[in-house]
């Protein structure tokens, strides 16, 4: 399960003996418990951004005032919550600061959505309905397919009117889902040739699409 680890300062804290943070980070890099994570600015640096009647209020600075501050983040993946909180405790910050452990919301079937998309995607190839098709697709999608670099969907819209409709059969299809990325292979066979298809995806809200995809011919 993931969780969100939010590295909370504190201002009044002397850091100066903190132990470094980079050890932390790549032990439990090393053991994959560690998925990604990042600093942000210091709060003096924020806007906070409320609306009101229709109004857009812009404040310099952060949501509140206090001396504690949400100084970074991280995300980590881990069998339980205990064992994310024994992590949390080992962050040098949480000597000065404060480590708030959250659990992610857990009700989306990424895996199952990009399993449509691929679906829907050998449908509309057998119907070769162009538009269908290039709706799976990012509008600055990048695909290679075997040497042909194509770039954007006005691209691909051109290559698929001028293909025509293929027959498009998914005989291994995995994929690995990180939150709003996930990178999926697969081996297909379109009109008789054997291709193996590397493929990017980005959640760009109410559904995935591709953003990259990388076609070869299947060698073994």
């Amino acid at each position: 399960m993931k969780y969100m680890l939010l590295v909370c300062g504190d201002d009044t804290n002397d850091a100066s003996g903190m132990a470094p943070v980079e050890p932390w980070v790549e032990e439990l890099g090393d053991r994959g418990v560690r998925q990604h994570g990042h600093r942000l600015a210091l709060p003096a640096d924020a806007v906070t951004v409320r609306v009101r009647g229709g109004e857009v209020l812009r404040t310099d600075g952060p949501f509140a005032e206090t001396k504690e501050y949400v100084a970074g983040y991280d995300i980590l993946e881990c069998d339980s919550l205990e064992e994310a909180i024994d992590a949390a405790a080992k962050h040098p910050v949480a000597t000065i600061g404060a480590m708030e452990v959250r659990p992610f919301w857990e009700d989306e079937d990424a895996e199952g959505e990009i399993g449509g998309l691929d679906a829907e995607l050998t449908d509309a190839a057998r119907a070769g309905d162009v538009e269908r098709v290039v709706a799976c697709y990012a509008r600055d999608a990048e695909v290679v397919d075997n040497g042909r670099h194509r770039r954007g969907v006005e691209a691909l819209r051109k290559a698929w009117e001028a293909r025509g409709p293929v027959t498009r059969e998914v005989l291994e299809f995995r994929v690995h889902v990180d939150e709003s990325i996930a990178f999926g292979h697969a081996l297909v066979r379109t009109d008789g040739n054997l291709l193996r298809v590397t493929t990017g995806y980005r959640n760009v809200g109410p559904r995935w699409l591709i953003v990259h995809e990388h076609v070869t011919e299947a060698t073994s």
